[in-house]
């Protein structure tokens, strides 16, 4: 079990931030349910659960979602899923079950990057950004390349577009981990693709600004070279699959989210 010399709650980020960086082994709570798996002794806990970070805010440009708003709480907000095709709704409903996602935070999810998460594969087709305090404001996609340093996620903020979004997952159980999942999301004219669980950190493979697009109205062999693209990334190996199964599913998964979004109609923002 994972135990802390000490535990403190600051009512701020900022005081949360301060107390990362005077302490380098300092650990930030957040819904806490992948923390219990470790076995290790922490010297400091540091809980954001009174630092007002539990609320989504709805404006006319976007949503802004508390790092320690839950993952049932984003599952279940109506105005979040119209907007963006119910693509969240999508990639958590087979997490675990009700009482765990209603536990489980955003913001633990995405600042952790974990390789197996479907909730930053589904974020990252969105025009997503996080907010921490120290490194400020910046999209998700270089946040999930390459993390941050001792900053403290305050926010994600989801942009509104006209969005047409969906994902796709292969569980070999019900409320499994993913064995590899992938999202589709086509806004400003163009379709947004991203592969997770392989098992490493999930990967954009088009609608980046350096990355080759897919246009809204593409051609079959326009898919086809994403899909391409899909058999070129790094797989891994592991207990849910391996390297070679991935690559050879991957390209499915793709397509299926793409004719998924593509059958939807076009949220409203």
């Amino acid at each position: 079990m994972l135990t802390f010399e000490k535990y403190v709650c600051p009512t701020t980020p900022q005081e949360a931030y301060d107390l990362v960086r005077e302490n380098r082994l300092a650990t930030v709570i957040g819904g806490m349910m992948w923390l219990r798996l470790a076995d290790r002794v922490a010297p400091l806990g540091i809980d954001l659960s009174r630092c007002g970070l539990d609320q989504i805010e709805e404006t006319e440009g976007g949503f802004r979602i508390g790092a320690m708003v839950t993952l049932g709480q984003l599952e279940n907000h109506a105005g979040f899923a119209a907007a963006t095709g119910g693509i969240f709704t999508e990639a958590v409903r087979d997490i675990v079950g009700t009482q765990f996602r209603n536990t489980a935070t955003v913001g633990g999810s995405v600042f952790a990057r974990m390789g197996f998460s479907d909730i930053v594969t589904a974020l990252l087709v969105l025009d997503t950004e996080v907010e921490l305090v120290g490194a400020g404001t910046m999209p998700l996609l270089p946040f999930v390349e390459r993390g941050a340093g001792r900053d403290v996620l305050t926010h994600v903020f989801v942009r509104k577009h006209h969005y047409r979004a969906a994902f796709a997952s292969v569980r070999n159980a019900a409320t499994d981990f993913s064995a590899l999942n992938a999202a589709a999301g086509l806004w400003r004219g163009s379709w947004h693709v991203a592969v997770g669980a392989r098992p490493k950190k999930a990967v954009l493979l088009t609608g980046g600004d350096e990355l080759t697009p897919l246009r809204k109205n593409f051609s079959p062999a326009e898919l086809d070279a994403v899909c391409d693209l899909a058999e070129d990334i790094d797989y891994g190996s592991d207990l849910r699959g391996t390297a070679e199964w991935r690559r050879a599913v991957a390209p499915v998964l793709i397509r299926r989210a793409i004719e998924s979004a593509s059958a939807k109609e076009v949220a409203a923002c």
